[in-house]
C-alpha cells in the first residue's frame, strides 16, 4: 500500500508522489514568536514532526521547513511594553520554544528561516504583483492585493469572493480599494521602533504577515514544492493569502498538497485566554511528564479536534505506563523492522492512511501483549522499532514507571526482600501491610513462582 494523504485542496485522500523521486520538500507555518508555546502550538509542531518522521521512516529524503514569525505587530508592541528591541524579544521566545518543545522530542526542521531575514525577497515577489496588475499602492503608504484580480482565490478554502463579505473576516482599512484586500507592505508609523523599519521602492515600512510566508517557502524550496502545512486555523485567509500572493506572482502551483491539523479543545470548550483555559507547554509540563504530553498528543488523529483535560493526560499515562511494562519485562532486542511482519504491516497501513496514528498505536499494544505472553526479545524489539517512528517508548523502561514513585529501585527491592521474609516467617498481617505501603506509593507486586517483581500502578 503506497501512501495516502488528505489533501484540504483536493478535499480528498490522494496518492502521495513526491515531485522530484525520493526528495519530499515540505514547508509547514511556525510560531509568531512574542510569547510562550500553547499546547496549539504544540499539536501543531507534533502533527507535522510525525508527518516528517513517517516520511523517512518511509525512505524519504526530506527537506522540512518550518518558519519563524519575528516581526508583526504583536511582537512589536510587546518589544515596546518591556522596553526591549525586537530582537532581543524575539531571541528570548525562540529560545524558549526550542526548549518547551526539545523536552517533546519534536525534531527540528531542516531549515528555520526568520522572516526578517527574507525581505529583500518579499519585495521582489510584491513588485512582480504589481507588475501583473496583482498589487497596487494606497494613498495611506500600504501596498495591498488586489483579491478579485486573482481567478483562483477561494479554491484551499471553498470559499467564493461573493460570500467573503466586507467586515467578516476582513477589516475594512482605508487604502484598499476593496474590503477582501489584504495589505502586502505596511507604511511605517511614527510610533513605531526604529527596529520595526524597513527601506523599500514603497517606503519605508514592514512586510504584511502573509507575504512572509510565500518569501520564506518559496526561497528555501523553489516556487513549488510537496507539501504546506499548518493549523486548520490557517486555512483561510493566511494560506489562501499565500496561494493567491506565490502563484500570482510565479504562475506555478505552490503547493501540491495542502495539509492541516485540528484545533484543541479544553474539557469540550475552545482554549482561549479570555475563557481561562488556556495553558502553555510549560505550565503542563510542570505537572505530567513530556513523554505522556507527546503521547497524549500523538493518539490522536491530527485532524481530529483534540480534547485536552487531565482527565485525558492521566489517561495517556496509565496507556504508557503498559507500553513500558511490556518493555520492562524483557531487554528489547535490536531489530531492522520486516514491513512483512504482520504486525509491522498493520503498522505501515495504518501510517500509510494519512497517518493514522490511532491505529498504528493500536498495533504497539497488540505487541506489548505478545511481549507480556511470550517475553519474546525480538517482539520487545519490534515494539521499540515501531514506536521510534511516533518518537515514543525510546527511554528506560524502569525509569519511565519507576517516575510515579517517590520511592527509588533499591527501597523497593528492600521491601520486596523484607516481605518476603516476613511471608517465611508467617507473618502475613505484616506482608500483606508491605504491599498495600507499596501500592499507595505507586508500586504493585506480581508474585510468580519465581519470586517477586513490580511495576507503577496502572
Amino acid at each position: 500500500m503506497s501512501l495516502r494523504i488528505y489533501n484540504t485542496l483536493s478535499r480528498e485522500l490522494e496518492e502521495f508522489s513526491p515531485l522530484q523521486p525520493g526528495q519530499v520538500r515540505m514547508y509547514v507555518c511556525g510560531m509568531t514568536v512574542y510569547d510562550f508555546c500553547h499546547i496549539g502550538h504544540a499539536r501543531m509542531m507534533m502533527a507535522f514532526d510525525v508527518v516528517q518522521r513517517w516520511l523517512r521512516a518511509s525512505d524519504y529524503a526530506v527537506t522540512y521547513v518550518r518558519n519563524i514569525t519575528d516581526i508583526d505587530d504583536k511582537i512589536i508592541a510587546r518589544s515596546v511594553q518591556r522596553g526591549i528591541t525586537i530582537r532581543e524579544l524575539t531571541d528570548e521566545v525562540i529560545a524558549a520554544m526550542h526548549e518547551d518543545i526539545g523536552a517533546l522530542g519534536i525534531e527540528p526542521p531542516t531549515v528555520e528561516p526568520r522572516a526578517t531575514e527574507y525581505v529583500p525577497q518579499m519585495l521582489g515577489i510584491i513588485e512582480k504583483l504589481e507588475q501583473k496588475g496583482l498589487a497596487y499602492r494606497s494613498d495611506n503608504g500600504d501596498v495591498n492585493y488586489a483579491v478579485r484580480k486573482f481567478p483562483g482565490y477561494g479554491k484551499l478554502s471553498g470559499k467564493s469572493l461573493d460570500e467573503l463579505h466586507a467586515g467578516e473576516r476582513v477589516a475594512v482599512l482605508d487604502g484598499k480599494q476593496d474590503p477582501l484586500d489584504f495589505v502586502l507592505w505596511k507604511a511605517a508609523k511614527p510610533t513605531e521602533p526604529a527596529d520595526a523599519k524597513w527601506e523599500s521602492a514603497y517606503g519605508t515600512g514592514r512586510p504584511g504577515w502573509h507575504i512572509e510566508c510565500s518569501a520564506m517557502s518559496c526561497a528555501t524550496l523553489g516556487e513549488t514544492f510537496d507539501i504546506h502545512g499548518g493549523g486548520a486555523d490557517l486555512q483561510f485567509p493566511h494560506h489562501e493569502n499565500e496561494i493567491a500572493q506565490s502563484e500570482g506572482a510565479n504562475g506555478k502551483p505552490l503547493s501540491r498538497f495542502w495539509v492541516h491539523n485540528g484545533f484543541v479543545r479544553v474539557d469540550n470548550e475552545k482554549m482561549s485566554k479570555s475563557l481561562g483555559n488556556f495553558f502553555t507547554i510549560r505550565e503542563v509540563l510542570q505537572k505530567y511528564d513530556a513523554e505522556t504530553l507527546r503521547f497524549f498528543l500523538v493518539r490522536t488523529h491530527y485532524r481530529s479536534a483534540l480534547n485536552y483535560s487531565d482527565a485525558h493526560l492521566d489517561d495517556a499515562r496509565n496507556s504508557l505506563k503498559r507500553l513500558y511494562t511490556a518493555l520492562d519485562l524483557v531487554v528489547p532486542a535490536e531489530v531492522a523492522i520486516d514491513w512483512a511482519q504482520p504486525h509491522a504491516a498493520r503498522f505501515k497501513a495504518a501510517m500509510d492512511e494519512d497517518f493514522g496514528t490511532p491505529e498504528a498505536i493500536a498495533v504497539l499494544f497488540e505487541l506489548a501483549g505478545e511481549v507480556n505472553r511470550t517475553k519474546s526479545p525480538e517482539t520487545a524489539g519490534l515494539l521499540k522499532a515501531l514506536a521510534a517512528s511516533l518518537g515514543i517508548l525510546q527511554g528506560d523502561p524502569r525509569a519511565f514507571l519507576q517516575a510515579g514513585s517517590t520511592l527509588d529501585e533499591a527501597t523497593i527491592q528492600a521491601k520486596i526482600d523484607a516481605r518476603a521474609a516476613a511471608k517465611a516467617a508467617k507473618n502475613f498481617a505484616e506482608a500483606d501491610r508491605i504491599r498495600q505501603e507499596l501500592l499507595e506509593q505507586g508500586i504493585v507486586l506480581k508474585d510468580s513462582p519465581t519470586g517477586t517483581t513490580w511495576a507503577a500502578a496502572q
